[in-house]
């Protein structure tokens, strides 16, 4: 027994090494060997004297010395220390949850950032949560699927934040607020009930217990480009590029950031950076060509959104991003049979009526355009984060109608309203 896994931990026995997700935690020699007793006999119940014997080598130590020690390991383990379980005269026992296999393959789905990946993803955390309904895992699985889908408009923005508040809640009160748990909060705040400051503040607290998640920094990027603090933004990007410059989505919102403060040429280099690291993601590719396309290069952005649409083909919106640009380059049939499939497959699917919107305005069709605006207040879409920043909706923004809208949005000339799921 050199190596030994156990949900996201690793016991390295030859190297006298406990690792989470690849990441040495700090603890002593004795505990390491009381968490190997306790490994050898996974399920089982390891009384005092054995414990002893495995763990000690005999030597002689007190109850309390044991319990002592069972405290640090289960200290170190954090969230997963309610592994650990007593049962007086019977002794301690670790039990992994029967889920851990279902949550393996769940979170294997759920990195491939597609809609088929989270939906898949989706079912595998909900068969976990039947068959161990306290591994606080399964929820934070669910949560994150629901945010997500919500977040990428890949599916209803109210459904999806319903699910993510029930399940964010059942995993919190099952292994308290962690860092993570505390970050997605922040983002359903921040994106799905538009309470900037509160959103900021739980997302500063997360930073505070794990400057190391990546996620948060993304987060806060997309906070303050919605509070249009878009140096702020770029600040945190920089912080993020030090340790993070790997991260899938760190260089994509670099584009979105450089977008947003009008800096096209910058926007292209990132994006071409992005693409170096992140050939096969679809939000770097369209960003990427939604830089070009501001420059003129009408073509180079058009392939990019082609190349988006097909590694992504279940997020029609991609279609509409893509219509959007031949609508704005003369070619207006093309767009309006774009246009008409879409209508047709919205009686089956969400479609983010935002990106409606900008298609139905690049036709020219004003009035349409604000009737997808409408919609999407009505659906609660995400994509109004970036409604006072966004170059794609300068000519919109122009409009006498688009102020209204953005104070229903905002009410109060203040991010933060209330959204009802």
């Amino acid at each position: 027994m050199e190596q030994v896994a156990f949900g996201p931990f690793r016991l390295d026995v030859a190297g006298s090494r406990l690792l989470k997700d690849g990441t040495e935690l700090e603890l002593r020699p004795q505990a390491l060997h009381a968490l190997r007793a306790l490994i050898q006999n996974n399920g089982r119940h390891v009384g005092y004297e054995q414990m002893i014997n495995q763990a000690w080598d005999g030597n002689l130590v007190s109850k309390h010395t044991v319990a002592v020690t069972i405290n640090e390991v289960k200290k170190v383990l954090g969230e997963y220390g309610g592994w650990i379980r007593y049962r007086p005269k019977l002794g301690y026992r670790l039990e992994v949850p029967k889920s851990d296999e279902l949550l393996k393959r769940g979170w294997h789905f759920w990195s491939r950032r597609t809609r088929e990946g989270f939906e898949k993803a989706l079912l595998c955390f909900q068969q976990a949560a039947k068959e161990t309904d306290d591994d606080f895992r399964a929820f934070e699985g669910l949560a994150l699927s629901y945010l997500l889908l919500g977040t990428y408009c890949m599916r209803s923005p109210r459904e999806m934040y319903a699910g993510f508040l029930k399940a964010h809640g059942r995993a919190a009160a099952l292994c308290g607020l962690t860092p993570e748990l505390r970050a997605d909060r922040a983002h359903g705040l921040h994106l799905f009930e538009r309470k900037a400051k509160q959103a900021e503040a739980e997302l500063l607290q997360a930073q505070r217990e794990k400057p190391d998640a990546p996620e948060v920094y993304v987060r806060l990027t997309m906070l303050y480009a919605t509070m249009g603090r878009l140096d702020d933004a770029l600040a945190v990007l920089h912080q993020a590029s030090g340790a993070h410059c790997l991260w899938p989505t760190v260089p994509a919102h670099e584009i979105l950031v450089r977008l947003c403060r009008r800096e096209f040429d910058l926007a292209i280099a990132c994006g071409e950076r992005a693409l170096e690291l992140h050939p096969y993601l679809y939000m770097g590719r369209m960003l990427y060509g939604e830089a070009l396309e501001h420059l003129g290069r009408t073509e180079d952005a058009l392939a990019q959104y082609q190349m988006a649409r097909i590694m992504s083909p279940d997020l029609p919106w991609l279609r509409a991003v893509e219509a959007r640009c031949l609508a704005r380059n003369g070619r207006q049939r093309e767009a309006l049979e774009i246009l008409a499939n879409l209508e047709q497959r919205r009686a089956s699917e969400y479609i983010d009526a935002c990106y409606m919107a900008l298609l139905e305005d690049a036709l020219g069709r004003r009035d349409e355009a604000f009737r997808e605006l409408e919609r999407a207040f009505e659906e609660n879409s995400v994509m109004f984060f970036l409604m006072d920043v966004d170059p794609k909706l300068d000519g919109l923004r122009a409009d006498p109608r688009f102020k209204p809208l953005r104070d229903r949005v905002f009410p109060g000339n203040a991010v933060g309203y209330a959204v009802t799921v």
